[in-house]
Parts: structure tokens; sequence; C-alpha cells
């Protein structure tokens, strides 16, 4: 027993080394209390007794056999631990036996801690460091408490000690996706939850509170509920709301709980607390509520105090209009806001205004019609009314166009209601958070300025017209909505969708003040909606009332191709043969009305059917540049193969291997806090009969695209595409076991066309955005564009997609974004990508490459093909073979002339040159001879002789011959030696002729 007294805290004995009892005052009841040890493994436990905090007594009582463990009380009741019995509760508190709550968030109760953590990194207690999160925390905000509105990461934790297995329950308010909520435990075998994707909590409607509940081990269980901001823009998250955790399985509750202020407990044995009313009040611990003075104070439900009563404004009353009489005349009627909470008796109070000036009713909604009486009905079956006159019959060849309508507001519609709601108080529920004006439905006054006003629109499914029987994925119908928006504060609409009531998502929201303008939403299958809008004047927690005139008013909502809905006009439909009569019959998919017999009749290639009207072959819509239309005329595509002519030549692309997704993660970017992320897109090019292959999802569990369904209605996070986008959170950057997925949008569920051109249906791709490429053959682009427009993008959102050759990239390539666009949009509605691969090369032509002759070498010649370099092309035709063809040599007989023309040239020469030096020396003789003959008288010559002499050659007879031909001189020259041939020459004397 001591041994177990030495495990528990606080437990002081005279032990030895302490002062001796004797001088220690002895042990009075209120000096100590009593606690159970632990556990042994037999299951039984002692009952010890423990002093109190800054008590030092003796004689404390032994400790004594206690129940076993796994006894409680039940609720009502605790254990009353000196005689260890179960009794119960007083008057004023409450007990739930086996268990403990919270519900009163005035501070963090005892046990709670706040933890925050930012990149993964644990900063310990908030206030133990300045940081950037060090003023991140769950908040205590009364009846709830609220999570942390930034990009840090907050843990609102708790341990406790379960004796046996039980529960963990909570309400809690998520509405934001901008934030991550998951609620884990671990327990003391530091085991976690058993699935990873239990922890994270589901998104609930605005304005409503959804549960929560896990089990429990028997144990230590630490508690955590987490949240993570997400902030990639100016916009803040709304945070997460918990209120009323409940814990059961500790065994037992040694004392009962006081009922918060507000509430009160009047007898004995209770396991909760009941709610004050209003005008009424009660402090912490009360067995029963105090009344206001109700001439000059008020209350609201569960209030701690009364309030006075402040003078009548403007603010405090409404007018709405009473339904139309028999004289078609409506009232204008002036109600004070309930509950009433001002007083008219003051000074400066207003009194309400007038009631009863009459005005002309509004006439009936289309559709719907007046019978003489005094409200409006629906017309029959087969019949329309534009609400002015009475309902009658379709002509033969039509049908009604079915839907709703509404433009006038004297009543709520049927199929409509309107409801308040407050996260924080129960002022405004049983009031009306819409009320209708005449031309218009606007907000309500509401109980105070955070309170949802919620207005809903039923509509039980959807179905296309008779003669159009829709393609699988076509749209069936749409919704849209003309609104206008007033407001001084941060105000918001949230428009939201509930489809087969199984989860409510937002589909947009506006804040502030916007000018009139209409929404479109698009409906794409057959099932149970219901259409939620809910305005909210400002997010900031407060009673009052300052912001009444911030107001949103709906002029007319339209709903076309609505099961059970009314007819306001009638169109034309295709009729069955002469046999059938003058019925309306189904037109197959992808045909449309022929105007002259009303016939079905198949729109042409490469058309697509409207899904508006069908009436006329205009209703067939040519597909754009380079795309086709599938079978059934639903959808254009590209069915990945393109042709372009570009100076004289013919280019063929084959984007086959491209067709499926393309992805790209790009980043990272940072938050202001520097929490990273990164963009993820996905890109179905083409092909696929024009379903849409990309698939984004908002799930922020472990998730594997594989192990979902695709298409399946029960998964509302997945969107699918031609292009979408995703942000993606690494796990590293907030500490978690997996990346995290959100925010998945929509960019392009339209195919526009395909074109070498850079613009196409106002989407232009500017010439800087992307670097020059060098390629020899023109890029190729793909444009989309997405049907649903935003308050940012009144087109919608529109994709470019240019296609590269980049020979070097094989595969599948390399996707890239503009650098001065590192998002991949400049401006949120316009997503430009660069995809570089092989694959975007044309086919391979004749003219892509270029033949290479060999010599002649023994008869044969080789022929070589290679390729131009640098090669721009892929796949298409081969290169040839080699080849080897024989080549002619020669003639013979034409060497040897050339051989004899060669040898007589050289002769020539050569004999040239020796006839030109025997005349040389011809001509030398002579001058010899005449200078002789002309020496002076009286001296007597030397004897003069032309005879050849020894040694010389006969040069003069070739030189002085009677001029003989050039074949003569040749003869002559070849008999010298044979013939003796000389020609005369009569010589001038200088003697004296008397000589």
């Amino acid at each position: 027993a001591w041994i177990c007294c030495w495990a528990l805290a606080g437990c002081r004995t005279a032990w030895a080394g302490d002062p001796p009892a004797a001088r220690l005052p002895a042990c009075e009841e209120s000096d100590y209390h009593f606690e159970y040890t632990e556990c042994d493994s037999s299951g039984s436990r002692w009952r010890v007794a423990v002093p109190n905090a800054a008590v030092d007594c003796a004689g404390l009582p032994d400790p004594v056999r206690g129940k076993e463990c796994t006894f409680s009380c039940g609720s009502g009741e605790y254990l009353e631990m000196r005689n260890q019995v179960c009794s119960k509760c007083a008057e004023g508190s409450y007990s739930l036996g086996s268990g403990i709550k919270f519900d009163e968030w005035d501070e963090l109760p005892a046990g709670f801690s706040n933890v925050a953590t930012f990149m993964d990194t644990v900063l310990g207690p908030l206030d133990s460091r300045p940081d950037s999160c060090s003023n991140s925390s769950w908040t205590p905000r009364g009846n709830y408490i609220e999570s942390n509105r930034d990009d840090c990461t907050v843990s609102l934790i708790y341990a406790v000690h379960l004796k046996k297995s039980g529960y963990v329950f909570f309400e809690y308010q998520y509405v934001d996706n901008n934030i991550f909520f998951e609620f884990f435990i671990q327990n003391d075998q530091c085991r976690d939850m058993d699935s990873a994707t239990d922890k994270w909590v589901k998104l609930t409607d605005s304005g409503e509170w959804g549960s929560h509940s896990v089990m429990l081990k028997s144990g230590t269980n630490i508690l955590y509920w987490r949240t993570t901001g997400i902030l990639m823009g100016s916009k803040a998250v709304k945070p997460v709301l918990v209120k009323n955790i409940t814990i059961e399985g500790v065994a037992y509750t040694s004392e009962c709980f006081p009922c918060k202020a507000g509430t009160f407990s009047s007898k004995p044995g209770a396991f909760s607390c009941q709610v004050c009313p209003r005008n009424t009040y009660s402090e912490k611990g009360a067995t029963e509520c105090m009344r206001c003075d109700e001439d000059s104070q008020f209350s609201e439900e569960g209030s701690s105090e009364c309030t006075e009563r402040p003078p009548c404004t403007t603010k405090d009353y409404f007018q709405i209009h009473t339904a139309c009489d028999q004289e078609g005349k409506t009232q204008i009627m002036y109600k004070w806001i309930e509950p009433k909470i001002c007083r008219e008796d003051l000074t400066d109070a207003i009194r309400l205004p007038p009631s009863g000036e009459k005005k002309d009713c509004p006439p009936c909604n289309p559709g719907f019609h007046n019978n003489g009486s005094s409200s409006c009905h629906p017309c029959p079956p087969g019949t329309y009314s534009d609400g002015t006159k009475e309902c009658r019959p379709c002509p033969a060849g039509t049908e009604p166009a079915l839907g709703f309508e509404y433009k006038w507001w004297n009543v709520l519609p049927g199929n409509m209601k309107t409801s308040c709601f407050n996260v924080g108080n129960s002022k405004c529920d049983g009031m009306n958070g819409w009320e209708v004006a005449g031309d218009h439905i606007q907000s309500g006054a509401g109980g105070s300025d955070n309170d949802y006003l919620i207005l809903n629109l039923h509509i039980p499914g959807f179905k296309p017209p008779t003669s159009l029987t829709g393609a699988t994925g076509s749209e069936l119908g749409r919704i849209t909505f003309v609104f206008e928006m007033l407001c001084s504060a941060d105000c918001v609409l949230y428009f939201m969708v509930d489809i087969n009531r199984k989860s409510t998502n937002v589909v947009e929201s506006w804040g502030g003040t916007k000018e009139k303008q209409a929404y479109t939403h698009l409906i794409f299958k057959n099932a149970t909606f219901t259409f939620t809008w809910a305005f909210q004047r400002t997010s900031q927690g407060q009673d009052n009332r300052r912001f009444i005139k911030d107001v949103v008013k709906i002029y007319s909502i339209t709903a076309s191709n609505a099961v059970d809905g009314v007819a306001s006009s009638c169109r034309t439909c295709a009729l069955g043969s002469e046999q059938s009569g003058s019925s309306c019959v189904p037109c197959p998919p992808g045909h449309y009305i022929e105007k002259e017999a009303n016939q079905c009749q198949e729109c042409p290639p490469d058309t697509r059917l409207s899904t508006h009207q069908v009436y006329g072959k205009e209703a067939c819509i040519p597909c754009g540049p380079g795309s086709r239309s599938s079978q059934d005329h639903s959808v254009c595509y590209s069915d990945c193969f393109f042709y372009h002519e570009k100076e004289n030549r013919s280019l063929h692309y084959d984007f086959s291997n491209l067709s499926s997704v393309g992805s790209l993660m790009n980043g990272p970017s940072f938050t202001s806090k520097g929490t990273k992320y990164f963009h993820f897109f996905n890109i179905s090019l083409c092909g696929h009969e024009g379903k849409k292959m990309a698939f984004c999802t908002n799930n922020i569990s472990d998730f594997t695209l594989k192990e979902t369904v695709v298409g399946s209605d029960d998964y509302v996070n997945l969107v699918g595409a031609f292009v979408c986008q995703s942000t993606i959170i690494p796990s590293e950057s907030k500490g978690f076991r997996a990346a995290l997925s959100s925010q998945s949008i929509i960019l392009a569920d339209t195919f526009l066309g395909v074109t070498v051109e850079s613009t196409l249906q106002n989407i232009n791709i500017k010439e800087d955005m992307f670097p020059v490429s060098p390629s020899q053959v023109p890029d190729v682009h793909f444009f989309y564009k997405s049907s649903t427009t935003t308050p940012s993008c009144s087109d919608g959102r529109s994709t470019a997609v240019k296609m590269r050759c980049n020979p070097v990239k094989a595969g599948v390539g390399v996707i890239s974004v503009p650098s001065k666009c590192p998002a991949g949009t400049c401006d949120g509605c316009a997503f430009y990508f660069l995809w570089e691969s092989a694959e975007a090369c044309p086919l391979c032509t004749e003219l892509d490459f270029h033949a290479i002759e060999g010599a002649c070498k023994r008869g044969l010649q080789e022929t070589l093909y290679v390729w131009n370099e640098p090669k721009w092309c892929i796949k298409g035709i081969s290169l040839p073979e080699k080849k080897l063809s024989a080549c002619e040599t020669i003639d013979f007989w034409l060497k040897v002339g050339a051989g004899v023309g060669a040898f007589t040239a050289v002769l020539l020469v050569a004999l040239t040159c020796y006839f030109w030096k025997k005349n040389q020396k011809l001509e030398y003789k002579y001058s010899k001879l005449v200078m002789t003959t002309n020496s002076k008288e009286g001296e007597l010559p030397a004897a003069d002789s032309c005879a050849i002499m020894e040694g010389e050659d006969n040069e003069e007879e070739i030189m002085y011959s009677n001029k003989q031909s050039l074949l003569g001189k040749l003869k002559s020259l070849a008999t010298k030696e044979k013939q003796e041939h000389f020609e005369s020459v009569q010589l001038k004397s200088s003697r004296s002729p008397n000589i």
C-alpha cells in the first residue's frame, strides 16, 4: 500500500528524514481527498488519501481496497470516494456517469493545450518563444472554440486515461476547404488510428453543425484536433469551430459538473442541463432561471444576464407583401423583427409605419396561372402559360418546355424554403432568412449580423426534352439566377449544391458589393438536387445588428429541364410515323429536328449537336479546325492526327503517343509564411473519342486514383476534364504523412480546335510567351475552354497547349509554363503550356532524306540514303536500303584515239621547235655571206661558198626551197641523204666588171 501511495504525486507521509509526526497537525477531512491507484494485473486497485496542495498534516486514513477497475456509475451520478458508493448529482449540476463533457469555452478548460507547428517544426507552447506562428492558437468563444485563421498548423491536445474502451464525440463546423482539419488519436502504445483516412474530417454545410465520433481504447489516449490553413491569396480562411466535446469511458466521475451560466438543473441526478428560455438568465450552477424585466430588459436563449432594450430604429422592422386577394391586390405590411428587442416609448424611438397599402399583384410566374382565385397554380401537364394568361395545350408537333422560372416574388414558391442559423446562439432559430419583395427576394434581418440566412430550392431531378435523349456526359439542364449585393461590411454570398442529399459543396461565392449580374451552373446528371444560397453579413462574432441594411437581392431563378417542372412555352419536337399519329418521339443521339417534316435527321460529319435546342440544321455546330465529332455528335475532339500545308510541302502530325494524360508539377511556390505548395496540372491532349481523361481530386487523405471508381456518383471530390489543376502540399511541408491535394478546378472541358496559328476564338498565344523555336517545322496549338464562368472569369477559363517538335526529348517529352507566368496563368483565366517532344514532330517524308552516290567500281555503283541534318521528323516512311547499280566503262578505241591524238600533239610541238632552230642557223650564214660580199674593193675577198661544209646540215634547202608545204618539207627531210638538191643563188659581185 505504501508503494502505491509513493507512486501518487503529492502524497506525503512521515518518511525518515521528514519532521516527526508529532510536530504536524492532525489531518482533517478538508485537508485531503481520495484517489485510486493504478490497476494491477489482477484488475484491482486501492483507495488512498492524498493531501491537498500546500497542506502538511499527519494521520491520513489508511489505504483500503477500492472498487474494481471496470466499475462505473450511471448517468447523473458520481462516485462518492469516502464511502465508494454512487450518489446522484445535486440540483444545478450534472454528470455523464462514466464520461466527461466540455461545453463551456469561456476559457481553455484544464487539461487542454495548444501546440503550434510550422514547416514540420514543433515550436512548443505558444507563449514559449516569439515566432511567426506564436500568436496562432485555438481560441475559446463562449459556446465553442475556434481554430486559427492563418497558414500555421495548430493542434488542440487533450490527454485522457480510460479504464475501459470508450469513445470521443464532438460537434464541429468546417466549411472552408482552404483549411485542413484532422482529428486523430495516439494511445499509450504509440499507435495512431486504425485507418489514415479516418482522421480527415468532412466538410459541413455553411451554418450547420456536423458531428464526429471515434472509438477509444483503454489506457492513455491523446486526442489531437489539428488545423492547417493554406493561404495562396489574400483571402482569409474561415476557421473550424468545435463544441460539446464528450469523452466516454473514464470508468468513474468523482464529482458532478456545475451547469454553466445560461443553463440550469432543477432536479437531482441530471445528466445534462437545460437552456434558459428567452428573457430569462442564470448564473453558473443554477437550479432555475431568473426572469428579466420585460418592459426594459431582454435576453436571448441561454443568456447569463439581461440586456437593456434600445430605442427602436428602422433596422428593427421589415415589410412583406400579403397574398393576392380576390381583387388581384396585395397589401404592404410592416412587422417588427422577432424577437422584438427595442422600445417604442423611448426618446428618438420610431414607430412602426402603418400597414395595409394596396398594390396590384404581380402576375403569376411563367408556367403558373390564376384561375380566378387569389393564388397561382401550376399548369396541368401538356399545357403552358406565360403567367398572365390561362394555361393552353401545346400545338401539335410541340411539347412543353419544362422547368421553373421564378421572377415574381409575392409568395415563396412551394419547392423553396428559408431559414436562419447562427453557430454561436439560437437567436434566429425559426426566423425566415429571406423575405419576398415583389420583383425580387432579399435577405432578411436575422437575429444578428453574423447569422447565416439560408434559401433552399429543391428539384427532384433533371431530364432532357423528349426529342433530345442526350449523350452520356452531355448537359441535362442548367440553373441561372440574377442577383445583386449591397454591402458595407465583409458580407459573403455562398451558392452551394447538394446531390442526392449526400454532401453539400460550395460551388461559388461572392464578397462585398456586387452589381446586378447573372450566374449559370450546368447540370450533367439526373439526380436529386438541392441548391442553397447562404448570406452572411459579417463573419466577425457579434450579437448586434449594425449591418442590417446589407442585403442580397435575387431577381430571378431559372431551372431548365426540371423533373416535375411547369412550362412557360412549347418547343418543336420530332414526330413519329404517320401510323403513330402526331405524338412526339425521341430523336437518336446526334440527330436534329428537320423543320419541314419535323423528322429526326443526323447531324453532318464533324459537327456537334447543341445542348440547348435541336430544331433546324443550325442546331448542328461545326467543330473547330483540326477536330472531328464523336459518333453521337455530342462533343468535338482531336483524333491526334493533324495535317498542314507549308511551302508546297505537306506536314502530317501524329500525337497518338501523347494521348495519355500528361502531367506537370510546377513550383514550388510559397505562401506568405513560407508554406511550400505546388500547382499540379493534368492534360488530356487528344483521342479517347472525346472523353475527358484528366482527373484531379480534392481528397486530402492517402489517395491514389487507382483506388477510385471513376465516374462514381458517391465520389464528389474527383473532377474530370481535358485540363485540370490541383494544389499539392508536400508531406514535408506540414508534417503530414502523405502529400495533400486540394482546390481542384476544371481549366478546360470543351475542345475548340487545333491549328498552327497562335490565335483561335479570342485565345492568343503571344510570341514572347515562350522561347523561339529552333525547329524548321511549325508549332501546333491545341485550344480548349471551360464552360463554367466565375466572378473573375466572366467568359470562363481558357487553355492553350503549344506542341513543339524537339527530337532530343523522346517519349512524352517535357511540359512547361511561361517563365513570366510561373503558375501557368498571369490573370487566373487564361492558361498556357509548352509541350516539347519528339512525338510532336511531323511524320517523315521523301523530302526529309537525300541520296549519296559512290564511285563506279568494277562496273558497280553504291547509293546510300541519309536523313537531312538536323532531322525534324519522326516515324513516317523509313530510309530506303542502300542499292547497287551497274555502271558503264569508256570504249577502248576511244582511249586509243585519245592516246594517238596526244602523241601527235607532242610530235608537232617537237617539230616546230626543231625547224625554228634550223631557220636561225640559215639566217646566220646568209647574213655572214652578205657581209663578205659587201667588203671593201681592193681587198682580196675570202673564198666564199654556200656549199655545205663537213659537219653542217643542209639547212638552206629547207629554208630556201620554193615554199614547200609542211608535208613536202617532211618528205625532203626524209630523203636528204639520198638526193643532192641545190638551189642556185645568184650572188652580186663587188668587183669591177672589168675583171
